[in-house]
């Protein structure tokens, strides 16, 4: 596992024209952003880290996604960033709007704040980035008994 970097410096300052999101870093003598260097990461990447962080928690079957992601699927025979999209929000924070299928018999509740939970924590280790407002939405209930790809087919 690579070495955990912690710097409380760093911020996210806007978004690129490819949609992605630039992490600058701020000098705390001065509190002045350095624009010499900078870190990116696309939207897919943010995607994809919170995708995984999700299918982790305990309730959640899977992930949900619209059309795009059911191509890409058919295609690839995964689509990494499906049920997961991105918002910079003016003050340079992220909002994740996030759907998922849940497992049959749990508290949507105590799902949402683990999910909010994991997304939240996973994205500050590997990236730094504060999220502002997680949206979560349940789109499907499944058992486990049922079969696992009646989870996949959407």
């Amino acid at each position: 596992m690579p070495d955990t970097y912690e710097n409380p410096d760093i911020v996210a300052i806007g978004e690129t024209p490819d949609d992605g999101i630039v992490a600058g870093f701020e000098d705390s003598a001065s509190g002045v952003i350095e624009t010499e260097d900078s870190l990116t990461f696309s939207n897919g990447v943010i995607e994809k880290i919170v995708a995984t962080a999700c299918v982790g928690v305990e309730g959640v079957v899977g992930m949900k996604g619209g059309f795009y992601n059911r191509l890409q699927e058919t295609f690839t025979g995964n689509a990494p960033t499906k049920g997961v999209g991105v918002e910079v929000m003016p003050d340079s924070s992220v909002r994740l709007n996030i759907s998922i299928i849940m497992e049959y018999g749990y508290f949507a509740p105590t799902v949402f704040e683990h999910v909010r939970d994991a997304v939240i924590a996973e994205l500050a280790r590997m990236t730094g980035l504060v999220v502002s407002g997680v949206n979560l939405r349940i789109e499907d209930v499944v058992k486990v008994e049922d079969e696992p790809s009646q989870a996949d087919a959407f």
